[in-house]
């Protein structure tokens, strides 16, 4: 059975560091009996009631507002009865409330998050949302910003607001992170178009890494428009992509053009804007960070969600590309009108992850799984685009009415994954008989696959073709992000493609 390191060893770590007297420099167990004693520290953590918290950092503007949509769909669905029993209600609303929320001194619960961004305008609006909402709120003493932005330019992020604002950003964390009892690890909301998001985001989850190097870090990460209107949005993404590789457990990637296609196609949006993108993607998060059972046959939510969920998604640290889908996704006047079986769900969903259909519309029927006479013939088409999606991990996350009933056998199948990991390791299930958001029953895919090789290799592509002709580049040494790095980012990122294109 595969283990999360940083999911299940950095609690006892922490309780070694708090159960004793001296620094870690003046700890004088032998190694063998230290290990001994994390092993026991850890397995105690596990029998301590309650659920460990999830701290939440908002970086750069599309970042504060993805986290803010997050937080308001979580309190949203919170306040319904989930169309489940009482019982089982109050016991999924304490669970998120202490993963996701502090108690306030009014008694409005308070987002575990840290606001950051170079210009006040976006985080001033998503304080004052908060508050109006009289919902949830988020401390104002938990934000960080200055009056001047970092102009698309992830090398003024990373290399001049990054080092500069490092200490007061790392305190807001400290201080977060001393309110929590227990602390599962941090999620991060970010863009990799811009500036900010990306410069200033990367620098901060290395600086993450390096302060709780334990802890579990899972980077929510937005992948810019095909044609986008930041010229240099390639630049700014293959150096945030590489580096965010070496210091994250996992990225979990939203591509705004497939997000785009859902507002439009499936949520009949007519004018689509920021904030309605938005809210798709806070919806997708909130259906697999909200709680659910890490089991068939557990009765308890998960008690550490980001260790969980790097336990059964990243089995080797050269694979950390999660992609994610989510059916049903319609409009409130379709959903009245519709009604949906687990067997329907499911089938729709499994036939997404192999045709690599981001949404329900326009699946691909005709690709099947792999025989196991001609494996590599029925992955590749004819013109050697890649048709059949070939997965190292998935999670299947279940919500609903007759969730316990649901069989996702379908998903066991070994010809959809590497050899090198058995159904057993490669496919979990997490289930919750509480309905999420407005729908009845849903069905949430996280998949460790193939899914982003051809939009990866298009971006580097890209970037390639603009470094080679020099376009640029001296607004990013101007800032001391030198050449070997544009270099060193191509040659990380070519080896995350060569090592998924080899599944």
């Amino acid at each position: 059975m595969r283990t999360c390191a940083r999911g299940k060893a950095a609690n006892g770590e922490n309780l070694l560091r708090r159960f004793s007297w001296k620094t870690d420099t003046d700890w004088k167990v032998e190694q063998e009996p230290r290990r001994r004693l994390v092993d026991f520290l850890t397995w105690y953590e596990c029998t301590l009631p309650g659920y460990m918290a999830v701290i939440s950092l908002q970086l750069g503007q599309c970042g504060n507002q993805i986290g803010y949509e997050m937080f308001d769909i979580i309190c949203n669905d919170l306040s319904t009865n989930g169309l489940c029993s009482k019982k089982e209600n109050e016991s999924y609303q304490m669970s998120s409330k202490e993963r996701f929320f502090r108690e306030g001194e009014s008694g409005v619960p308070v987002a575990r998050t840290v606001l950051v961004d170079m210009e006040p305008k976006v985080i001033n609006q998503t304080l004052s949302m908060a508050t109006r909402s009289g919902r949830w709120k988020y401390d104002y003493q938990s934000q960080f910003c200055q009056k001047q932005g970092s102009g698309n330019n992830w090398a003024n992020g990373y290399c001049v607001h990054g080092p500069k604002h490092k200490e007061s950003i790392m305190n807001l964390v400290r201080k977060e992170a001393e309110k929590c009892d227990r602390l599962s690890g941090f999620f991060t909301t970010m863009s990799m178009a811009g500036g900010t998001g990306s410069g200033l985001g990367t620098y901060v989850t290395q600086c993450l890494r390096d302060a709780y190097p334990n802890s579990c870090l899972l980077n929510q990460v937005i992948w810019p428009y095909g044609t986008g209107e930041v010229i240099v949005q390639n630049y700014n993404a293959i150096l945030t992509l590489s580096h965010l590789y070496q210091s994250s457990d996992a990225l979990l990637i939203h591509e705004n053009d497939i997000v785009h296609k859902i507002c439009s196609q499936l949520m009949n949006i007519k004018q689509i804007s920021f904030r309605d993108v938005n809210k798709v993607i806070a919806h997708q998060l909130g259906s697999v960070l909200q709680p659910a059972c890490s089991s068939e046959e557990a009765t308890q939510y998960s008690r550490n969600p980001l260790g969980d969920l790097m336990e059964r998604l990243v089995p080797h640290p050269e694979f950390k590309l999660l992609g994610l889908r989510n059916i049903p996704q319609m409009s409130e006047s379709s959903l009245a009108y519709s009604a949906f079986t687990w067997k329907g769900l499911l089938r729709h969903l499994r036939q997404m992850l192999i045709a690599n259909a981001k949404m329900e519309e326009g699946i691909d029927w005709q690709v099947r799984a792999p025989s196991s006479g001609d494996p590599v013939a029925a992955k590749v088409s004819p013109n050697k685009e890649l048709r059949f999606n070939t997965s190292i991990a998935n999670l299947l996350v279940l919500r609903g009415k007759d969730v316990l009933g649901a069989s996702a056998e379908g998903f066991k199948d070994p010809a959809l994954y590497t050899p090198w990991l058995t159904p057993d390791d490669a496919f979990s299930v997490w289930k919750s008989p509480r309905a999420f958001n407005k729908y009845e029953k849903s069905a949430t895919l996280v998949s460790n696959s193939q899914f982003l090789l051809k939009p990866l290799d298009t971006i580097v592509g890209k970037a390639w073709k603009m470094f080679a002709s020099k376009a640029y580049v001296h607004h990013y040494t101007k800032f001391g992000n030198e050449e070997e790095t544009f270099l060193d980012s191509f040659t990380a990122l070519e080896q995350v493609i060569a090592s998924y294109s080899s599944l």
